[in-house]
């Protein structure tokens, strides 16, 4: 299969098939000779086991560690990935049980105890600082909360409205090409400001704008400022990473 045949099938860009070509996760078996890249039947069982781990939050150098290594066993791997998932799956649907009960409680239907209105939840701890630290680690996580605390309430403020307003500034550019000179010198912003409480990587900064889609807690949030702008970020964060690489 060509590359625009792979990535209509898997879902995700034709630019993501180059990037994971030219940092050697997924090389495709063939080229013809005009330069067409070709997909063979085990390129396609290696992009779904990457999309697998893309899903559980691993970023893309891990996965080519993982998958790369001699002892690497490919079906203990999926069996690991479905294990993950039905937990996040039985998670989910306590949560919408207890959304259930809750709805059919307000119209009067029903009557909920003080233990059910909470079955589901867990916020014991911080769900961003968690995914956070399973993405780059905990080194990465306490220098970025320590910086943060040492900071002042007007400090925090203007932190705040800093942040607020670059995100209003991609908002009005979210309608053009993430790869734009405007939409790259606004991201360029936003990275800088972030590198001030962290040492974020090329492939941490993509990591972070592909949790800003699939992370609906962040898109919600985001998307306050103009619907997609979540979206937007995630592809020009992507665009950003590759020039720095580049």
């Amino acid at each position: 299969m060509r590359v625009k045949e792979v990535a209509e099938l898997a879902g995700i860009s034709v630019r993501t098939l180059h990037h994971y070509d030219e940092i050697g996760l997924l090389v495709p078996d063939g080229v013809t000779e005009a330069g067409y890249r070709i997909y063979s039947e085990r390129n396609l069982e290696t992009l779904q086991q990457i999309l697998f781990f893309r899903e559980l939050g691993f970023p893309l150098k891990r996965i080519k560690e993982i998958i790369t290594d001699p002892d690497f066993d490919r079906l203990a791997a999926l069996e690991l990935h479905r294990n993950m998932l039905v937990e996040r799956r039985k998670r989910l649907d306590n949560m919408l049980a207890t959304l259930e009960k809750t709805i059919r409680h307000a119209k009067g239907e029903i009557e909920m105890s003080v233990k059910e209105r909470f079955e589901g939840f867990d916020f014991s701890k911080n769900p961003y600082e968690e995914e956070a630290r399973k993405l780059w680690g905990d080194e990465a996580v306490d220098h970025s909360n320590a910086a943060l605390r040492s900071l002042s309430k007007e400090e925090m403020a203007e932190l705040q409205d800093e942040m607020n307003a670059i995100y209003r500034k991609l908002a009005g550019l979210r309608h053009t090409a993430p790869d734009s000179d405007e939409a790259q010198a606004a991201i360029g912003e936003w990275y800088n400001l972030l590198q001030r409480f962290g040492s974020y990587s090329p492939e941490a900064f993509r990591g972070l704008g592909q949790m800003y889609v699939d992370d609906e807690r962040f898109t919600k949030n985001i998307d306050k400022f103009g619907e997609g702008l979540a979206a937007f970020m995630r592809d020009a964060m992507a665009v950003y990473a590759d020039r720095m690489q580049a």
